[in-house]
């Protein structure tokens, strides 16, 4: 089912990698790009690095795999990733978040998700222009 999907974007060949051992937030994240993307989910970061020389477009990166990684791993992971945006992402205030974008991930995404947001966001890391919306308001 695509939402809200634009047709020259679907068709585009952009790869995302969603590492996180929480199978909620990676599965509605998946669920969210999937149209716009192709999607690849994995449980921790070993499992990306072992995918390393796949091109990549953008990482989604979840707290609970950063956590589980330590420093030494996020640092390996965002070494064989060089210059692939990574986004990390979990409750807001979390500190795992707040320790993979001090190392290098490049932006953040609070849960809960919307939809609109987690979309701009890879969006905007990926390069893809912004789509300009303006409401109209009948009075």
């Amino acid at each position: 089912m695509q939402i809200g999907v634009d047709s020259q974007r679907a068709v585009e060949t952009k790869r995302a990698y969603i590492i996180d051992s929480d199978d909620v937030g990676a599965t509605g994240l998946q669920f969210m790009l999937a149209d716009e993307l192709e999607v690849h989910q994995m449980a921790a970061c070993a499992d990306a690095l072992s995918r390393a020389s796949q091109a990549v477009d953008v990482i989604l990166l979840g707290a609970e795999a950063a956590g589980a990684a330590g420093e030494a791993g996020l640092r390996a992971l965002f070494g064989a990733f060089e210059g692939v945006p990574v986004i990390a992402y979990g409750p807001a205030g979390d500190e795992r978040v707040a320790q993979a974008l001090a190392l290098g991930a490049r932006s953040s995404i609070a849960r809960p998700f919307k939809l609109e947001t987690v979309r701009q966001k890879v969006n905007a890391q990926i390069g893809r222009r912004a789509v300009l919306t303006i409401p109209v308001v009948r009075g």
